[in-house]
């Protein structure tokens, strides 16, 4: 008899903080502003065809993907608003996207007249989106700082105007200080299209915003926020936003090890006294990073318990010394709470030396993932 397999480490995702979590975002939108929710990444690790539903219960009407397979999933899910790709796409991806009704971006003549020819074939996507560079990000957008950029954009306009619905850019910074600036130069940039162009400002969507550019406080002007991170707990839990993913995984072994002993690839580490240890099933393999060597740490009922030596492939060992009545089969709590102790987003960034996005993109990507 076939039985589903244990997984060595797994997420678990509380699809409710997800909800709640959109909830508090919609709120805090600007009066008038809309709001696309970004399922990048499989929905930031935490699986399109569970969190597009939750999208739907409280009538988001626009979804921001990156990659086909996302446009195909959110389809899948029985979403028909607004998809709009939020990144340059190769003529490729464009034509293979089509049947998903992409909304794709455009920052080149190239693109533009691919895109173009498209539409005489009568395949083209329902509306391209003018990225420019105003930011600062120098990756798929235009730039018309220049006398060269702003002879391409008037290219474009001529050649693509009555297909383009929106105007957009992507902030680098959301600092007070590059974010003002940014702010004003995509402004300035966005006059000067309608000024050399028969674009009419009413029927185009202006958008900028980002989860970091929402929260910023400065009052950015965007008719649409962009916002992915938010919907996950990343930032601000003084606002009542909590993290959605937890990474757990098992105790497998147990052992008592005397002073002098060492642990872990390359005798890296030494005990300093005798000590009981833990073997975890969780390694590099499932996005418990090598970087965290020497500073990791994990939950075992409640408690924290340092994480010793090198990380390997599919094991780390945690010193288990002080923590009474561990047991074979124990959880691991890597982020996440357990009883009263808590491994939290600033603590997990420390130990991995990254953002949170990074984390549970990771995490939700390569194990088993469990909702409740």
């Amino acid at each position: 008899m076939l039985q589903t397999p244990i997984p060595s480490a797994w997420c678990e995702i509380d699809l409710g903080r997800i909800s709640r979590n959109l909830e508090l975002t919609l709120g805090l939108l600007p009066k008038g502003a809309a709001f696309c929710a970004v399922m990048k990444a499989d929905a930031y690790g935490h699986g399109i065809d569970r969190v597009v539903p939750l999208l739907l219960e409280q009538g988001v009407s626009c979804i921001g993907i990156t990659s086909n397979a996302e446009a195909r999933s959110v389809r899948n899910c029985g979403f028909t608003g607004t998809l709009i790709r939020l990144r340059a796409a190769s003529p490729q991806e464009v034509e293979a996207a089509l049947p998903d009704r992409v909304e794709e971006q455009v920052g080149s003549l190239a693109a533009a007249r691919h895109l173009c020819g498209l539409k005489l074939r009568g395949q083209a996507p329902s509306g391209f989106h003018l990225a420019l560079n105003a930011g600062g990000m120098s990756r798929d957008g235009l730039d018309i700082s220049t006398p060269a950029g702003q002879q391409e954009c008037r290219q474009i306009l001529d050649e693509a105007g009555e297909n383009i619905v929106a105007i957009s850019t992507h902030f680098p910074s959301n600092e007070p200080a590059p974010l003002k600036q940014s702010s004003q130069r995509f402004k300035q940039q966005v006059e000067w299209v309608f000024e050399n162009s028969d674009l009419n400002r009413s029927d185009i969507l202006v958008h900028a915003g980002s989860t970091l550019t929402l929260l910023s406080g400065l009052g950015v002007e965007s008719d649409m926020y962009r916002c992915g991170a938010v919907l996950y707990g990343f930032l601000r839990p003084d606002l009542g936003f909590r993290p959605t993913m937890e990474l757990k995984a098992q105790v497998v072994h147990l052992g008592a090890y005397p002073k002098g002993a060492t642990v872990g690839y390359d005798c890296d580490y030494r005990l300093d006294a005798d000590r009981n240890l833990a073997c975890i099933s969780i390694g590099y393999a499932a996005g418990y990073s090598r970087i965290a060597q020497d500073r990791g740490a994990v939950l075992i009922r409640g408690t924290r318990a340092a994480v010793l030596g090198k990380v390997s492939m599919n094991s780390i060992v945690a010193d288990v010394t002080g923590i009474a009545d561990v047991q074979v089969g124990d959880t691991a709590t890597v982020f996440g709470s357990d009883a009263a102790g808590a491994i939290s987003a600033d603590t997990a960034a420390g130990q991995f030396k990254t953002i949170l996005p990074d984390l549970y993109a990771d995490w939700g990507m390569r194990n088993p993932r469990l909702y409740r």
